[in-house]
């Protein structure tokens, strides 16, 4: 019988083989995932039989299809995430804007806030999970990546269907808002990223030739939407921090704008507050 220890050492082979970032560690999430156990119990197991379903998922992640994808979640912080294709795949180091935006609300009782660009919902169910007292309204044009939202968003939030650069989007919440943040697309028009970045909605990840299409039409839907105080912060391009900064400052709605890092030291986001 072929045990499960000898198709984890195929499978990373496999992955191996098509460049997969990290084989191994691929082959036994999928494993992991498919017997439903942690890393400690999947060793365990070794001398047990392959789960019904592990080749086939290994062939998929072969193709570079994400293993996000693959699994049908997401981690993010203490959460998991529905996904699948039609919604952007919420990435790790968006947890630094989450656990900044959370930061942001202390001593603010029944905070309202607005996440722009929601996708599968990350931002604003993990405000959602840390703040229950808050009011959120969720933003997202993809109906394909709404759909996923609805399934993240716990009732708390409200998901609104529309496009985070109208004028009349949120209109009555105008002024009011203690923090609006937002993953936006921001990535540059290129063809040389990973063959999974190209597997996202091209909408929800591409945003022009310099990445800033979205983020600077977005900036006057931040302002109208702010209290005099709020906050808002917005993840970037780590190749476009001093763009997304000058057009906040040059806005004049806006101050206290600062870069913010990501784990790696990169700076990956924008802060700011409106006066």
């Amino acid at each position: 019988m072929r045990t499960l220890s000898e198709a984890l050492v195929e499978a990373t082979a496999v992955l191996i083989d098509a460049a997969v970032p990290s084989p191994g560690n691929d082959a036994r999430l999928i494993a992991g995932h498919l017997l439903d156990v942690d890393k400690l119990q999947l060793f365990l197991r070794g001398d047990g039989p392959v789960p019904a379903g592990f080749d086939e998922m290994v062939a998929r992640r072969a193709t570079r299809e994400p293993l996000q994808y693959i699994l049908g979640v997401a981690p993010f912080g203490p959460l998991d995430l529905k996904v699948g294709p039609g919604v952007f795949i919420p990435r790790p180091e968006t947890e630094v804007l989450a656990d900044w935006s959370v930061k942001s609300l202390n001593g603010i009782s029944a905070p309202r806030v607005v996440d722009l660009c929601t996708g599968s919902g990350a931002l604003a169910a993990y405000l959602a999970h840390e703040r229950t007292d808050a009011e959120i309204a969720a933003v997202e044009k993809s109906p394909e990546a709404a759909a996923f939202a609805r399934l993240n968003l716990p009732a708390q939030v409200q998901l609104i269907l529309g496009d985070a650069t109208s004028p009349e989007l949120l209109a009555e919440w105008n002024d009011s808002c203690d923090l609006v943040v937002s993953n936006p697309p921001y990535v540059p028009e290129t063809p040389d990223l990973d063959p999974e970045v190209y597997q996202d909605p091209h909408e929800a990840v591409f945003a022009g030739a310099d990445g800033m299409s979205v983020i600077n039409e977005m900036v006057d839907q931040i302002h109208r939407l702010l209290r005099r105080g709020g906050v808002t912060g917005i993840e970037h391009d780590d190749a476009t921090s001093e763009l997304v900064q000058q057009v906040l400052r040059s806005h004049g709605g806006f101050a206290e704008v600062a870069p913010l890092s990501d784990l790696t030291g990169r700076a990956r986001f924008v802060t700011a507050s409106k006066v």
